[in-house]
């Protein structure tokens, strides 16, 4: 204890607001993940599945949402933050702190992850596809059964990646006032030069990263057969 009181004299004197403040990127990550993950794998399954000779082909559905998607993710996440402000207010009542971050995370997020969904389950050969259609089995039960069930380990892997690169959003978004991790930094580490604040954050953020992937790589091997 000494020791940390040593190196990390600034992160001591703040600690509830240290631990408050990595309370706060769970949040936004666990709320926004959520919603994330179900639209950008529903997404994702539409634009395999609607694609030129999926198993529901529709020009028109797959244009449109290759078409939204590509236009969400060339946005910087910073202008996305701004521009989404009336929406944001309209929805949680505020544009600000962890709350007002919580919409933006979800649109910079959703078309990431249903790119991952659609190059996942698009490396699936069709053969498996071939021979449920050949028995019968409708679209529906291809899509769960099929696609999704026989791709879990690459999904679980879509997932982490995501995961990650949400974790860094909100580090974004806690630098214009989302709260968290990234808004702890800047306030303490950056503009006050307490490098030991910049030092601590860092390590949380890398702890947490650690262990997603530990999680994950657990999971991709009890499902990978």
């Amino acid at each position: 204890m000494d020791l940390l009181l040593s190196l990390f004299p600034n992160v001591s004197n703040k600690l509830p607001e240290f631990l408050n403040s990595i309370y706060q990127t769970l949040y936004m990550v666990v709320v926004s993940g959520v919603f994330s993950y179900s639209i950008g794998l529903a997404v994702g399954v539409l634009l395999v599945v609607t694609k030129k000779g999926g198993i529901l082909q529709n020009a028109s559905i797959n244009t449109i949402l290759d078409k939204v998607i590509n236009v969400f993710r060339i946005i910087p996440f910073v202008i996305l933050l701004a521009a989404l402000i009336p929406l944001t207010r309209m929805i949680m009542g505020t544009a600000i702190g962890t709350k007002g971050a919580i919409i933006p995370l979800i649109f910079g997020t959703t078309p990431f992850f249903a790119r991952q969904v659609e190059s996942t389950l698009s490396e699936m050969g069709n053969g498996l596809v071939e021979a449920a259609l050949s028995m019968g089995s409708s679209p529906f039960d291809i899509i769960f059964r099929v696609y999704i069930r026989e791709s879990i380990p690459g999904l679980i892997r879509a997932l982490t990646i995501t995961t990650i690169s949400l974790i860094g959003l909100t580090a974004m978004a806690g630098a214009v006032g989302g709260g968290g991790l990234g808004d702890f930094a800047l306030r303490y580490g950056h503009q006050r030069n307490q490098v030991d604040v910049t030092f601590a954050t860092v390590i949380a953020l890398v702890i947490m990263v650690t262990i997603i992937q530990i999680i994950s790589n657990y999971f991709i091997r009890k499902t990978t057969h």
